[in-house]
């Protein structure tokens, strides 16, 4: 079901089916750990030239940091304060960073030095961060805003329930 050659579709068509992969793999499963880490792994599967594929939650107890959740890849940083690097810019500021060179973005983290383009979906549910989902590629320019749109309706649809 979701291996990478039932992808051959048009870019939009991919993400369209994998939106529907998305909504038959949590439609019952109320545990939203779960949700996130079937999430990662069937982006993993599914993008092509990505070297990491994940999320930070917004931790319980500090309510201006990200920690570590549910992914695909290397190790990861841990934690990562709101305002600093691309995820911790997605989270302060609610808007989706799409990342052309992280190497030109101030105050970019290096968690995996392959990395080399970046986007980070916030996780917005009642006007508040919970998480942003990041995913790293290790060629420069690799997302766009056809994969902005589409990763956006990725995470309303892992939030519908949240």
């Amino acid at each position: 079901m979701f291996q990478v050659e039932n992808y051959k579709g048009t870019r939009e068509e991919n993400y369209e089916l994998v939106l529907k992969q998305l909504q038959a793999l949590i439609a019952d499963e109320p545990n939203f750990i779960a949700n996130l880490s079937n999430a990662s792994a069937l982006l993993n599967v599914f993008l092509t030239e990505v070297n990491w594929v994940g999320f930070y939650l917004t931790d319980e107890t500090k309510q201006d940091m990200l920690v570590l959740g549910p992914f695909q890849g290397l190790p990861a940083c841990v934690r990562i304060p709101f305002g600093r690097g691309v995820c911790g810019t997605a989270a302060s500021s609610m808007e989706t960073q799409l990342v052309a060179d992280v190497h030109a973005f101030p105050g970019h983290i290096a968690c995996d030095a392959a990395s080399q383009s970046e986007i980070v979906v916030p996780m917005v549910v009642d006007g508040k961060i919970i998480g942003v989902l990041d995913i790293d590629s290790p060629i420069k320019n690799r997302f766009d805003e056809l994969d902005k749109v589409y990763l956006e309706k990725f995470v309303s649809i892992l939030l519908a329930d949240a």
